[in-house]
């Protein structure tokens, strides 16, 4: 979900989300011309390079100012094609991507808030390399989970609103965190179309400055409030639960026309763990029903899809990184069921039950899988 995320300064790099033919075989660190220097402060965004060849890319970007900062590479549009938040002070971070030739932005964005400090840049020409066929396969086979998660998700969503529109608070609550899991597991597809996550997934802090709760906020946290906290279904929450509907049978729509690379698919899997590291180990994402267990499994398991597909090639190119992320996600998924009582069933502990330092140990091991799953990009496109 977008929200303002200050808690934590952990990275995420979002989907790359465009097709290409190939990428460039060595990486952006042993070739200059597709290294792209951004230094962000709070009151400039400057680039090295306002042209760079077509291909695999590497942002590099350092945060010389004094607010927690996070970078975008942009469609014209404002689709994204790849992101990294939560840059903290002080701090560096990396994002690997993938464009065609064409027109872009590169936007910083001080204090996570807006449409950031904008600059113009141009990818030119095309890179020869071929990509490795597997890479392709892994792309297709992503592309239809995508579909899938989207499809199932549906029809669990229109159980949450009928019985928000039959004023069935009980119903209502059980139904609301299964209708969630689809889009917690593809996320990073869905952030990548920019218009759709504000409307379904925002937190009441992640507003945009001089939007009013009452009027413009919407989607599933806005219902959780309601359910919850209020206890109430009133006319509002009717009319929320049929948009509701609407906007995610937009996504539905637009899931099988995303275009996905094999970094899109490795930075999105490194997004879904940072989701956790900001706000379900924190309980900020389902701060009113508690169902954070479920989105964080389900963020788990989406990253794991991604990172299972590519893992053929990554393993030919750095095989020590993926025997390390094999370890580190058969702990973290073996923490989780320690708070599943049934393996089948999405069913899991309330996180308010979930103590301090029970929480940290999750923290733990979510970091200990985030700090490797961040060089998947670069291993698969090697």
């Amino acid at each position: 979900m977008r929200a303002v995320r200050l808690s934590v300064v952990t990275a995420a790099a979002a989907a790359a989300l465009t097709v290409v033919t190939g990428c460039t075989e060595k990486s952006a660190a042993e070739d200059s011309d597709h290294l792209i220097r951004v230094s962000a402060t709070d009151s400039k965004c400057e680039v090295s390079k306002k042209e760079f060849p077509a291909g695999h890319i590497e942002l590099s970007v350092e945060n010389k100012g004094s607010k927690v900062t996070e970078v975008y590479l942009l469609f014209p549009d404002d689709r994204i094609v790849a992101e990294r938040e939560n840059i903290g002070p002080g701090t560096k971070q990396t994002v690997t991507a993938e464009v065609k030739a064409g027109d872009y932005r590169i936007a910083c964005k001080p204090g996570m808030k807006g449409k950031g400090i904008r600059q113009d840049v141009k990818a030119t020409g095309g890179s020869a390399a071929k990509r490795d066929p597997r890479l392709d396969e892994a792309v297709a086979a992503y592309r239809e989970y995508a579909q899938a998660q989207a499809d199932e998700t549906l029809p669990k969503v229109k159980v949450f609103t009928d019985a928000v529109k039959a004023g069935d608070l009980q119903a209502a609550q059980k139904a609301y965190a299964p209708s969630r899991i689809g889009w917690e597991r593809t996320e990073p597809v869905a952030e990548s179309f920019g218009d759709i996550d504000p409307k379904v997934d925002v937190r009441e802090d992640g507003l945009e400055d001089g939007q009013d709760p009452a009027t413009d906020w919407t989607g599933w946290h806005r219902l959780e409030k309601a359910l919850w906290q209020d206890k109430k279904i009133g006319d509002r929450e009717k009319q929320l639960a049929d948009q509701l509907v609407k906007d995610l049978t937009d996504w539905q729509s637009r899931v099988g026309k995303a275009e996905i690379t094999p970094t899109s698919m490795a930075n999105g899997a490194k997004e879904l763990l940072d989701e956790v590291a900001t706000g379900k180990v924190t309980g900020e994402e389902e701060r009113y029903s508690h169902t954070d267990l479920v989105d964080f499994k389900a963020n788990v398991e989406g990253a794991q899809k991604s990172y299972e597909l590519l893992k053929p090639v990554a393993k030919d190119n750095d095989a020590a990184l993926v025997t390390e992320l094999d370890k580190q996600f058969a702990a973290l998924n073996t923490l989780l069921d320690k708070y599943r009582p049934n393996p089948a069933s999405y069913d899991f502990t309330s996180y308010d039950k979930v103590g301090k330092a029970d929480r940290k140990e999750l923290s733990d091991a979510v970091n200990a899988l985030a700090e490797p799953l961040s060089k998947l990009a670069a291993a698969a496109v090697k």
